[in-house]
């Protein structure tokens, strides 16, 4: 006959137990922590990011220019005058510049997806470029076991995206913001995290075996379990004195 479970009584069995309850947390966590830390490669990651613009200064010079041909200047002091609007003109990002600049850095990156030369240059790590939505900053991110080997990678893929840009077009300019660094810490595994999760697995593993230990057990412990099994009232206890001295 099964024996009857309630709250009260898992909640006593779990006590009972509660010193191998706490061995196996330990264990477990002990465990999880240096399957992580001494197991699992350490993973890196670092990242450059580059840009892409759909003119350049020179083109720019050269359109402000052309159209100040069609203008006389007075004076030397006029002239001094255009040639520093000309050149403000030229630093200037209009909006028409970035939407356009933003479709072209949309179109580099499946390029630079594709590209067999740039491809070349993984070396076995995890590559992914992307570009920052709504604008020309496309970022390379690195992923790898080896630190510089990432940081090398990622610098190379910036430099020889500036090549495969100029093979396949002819306006625009594309530039580096910022190198790859060499990482000084991984990112994954996280010790801790692991070690919780063994020891997250170690206690609920050791309460599920303490409660099922305590429903296949079929001896009797106490009048309680008497009356559980056959049905029958108990009135009395003979002591067993042997055992108790």
């Amino acid at each position: 006959m099964a024996k009857n479970v309630t709250i009260q009584r898992i909640v006593s069995v779990l006590l009972h137990r509660i010193k191998f309850i706490i061995l196996a947390t330990v264990v477990m966590g002990l465990l999880f922590f240096m399957y992580s830390r001494f197991v699992i490669a350490p993973m890196y990651s670092t990242s450059t990011m580059i840009y892409v613009q759909n003119y350049s200064s020179a083109q720019r010079a050269s359109a402000n220019a052309n159209a100040n041909t069609k203008s006389t200047t007075p004076s030397k002091a006029a002239d001094d005058t255009t040639k520093k609007t000309t050149n403000e003109e030229n630093q200037k990002i209009y909006p028409a510049d970035i939407s356009a600049s933003a479709n072209l850095a949309e179109i580099c990156v499946t390029l630079f997806k594709n590209s067999d030369e740039m491809t070349a240059l993984y070396d076995g790590c995890n590559v992914n470029v992307a570009v920052t939505d709504g604008t020309f900053f496309i970022t390379i991110t690195v992923d790898g076991t080896d630190a510089q080997k990432c940081a090398n990678v990622a610098n190379q893929l910036a430099e020889k995206a500036a090549e495969v840009y100029n093979s396949k077009f002819s306006y625009g300019q594309i530039g580096t913001l910022r190198q790859a660094n060499v990482p000084s810490a991984p990112y994954a595994p996280s010790n801790t995290k692991n070690m919780l999760i063994g020891a997250a697995i170690g206690f609920i593993a050791s309460c599920l075996i303490s409660i099922l230990i305590e429903l296949i057990d079929t001896t009797i412990k106490s009048e309680d379990d008497i009356q559980d099994i056959y049905g029958i009232p108990v009135f009395a206890e003979i002591p067993d004195f042997e055992n108790q001295g």
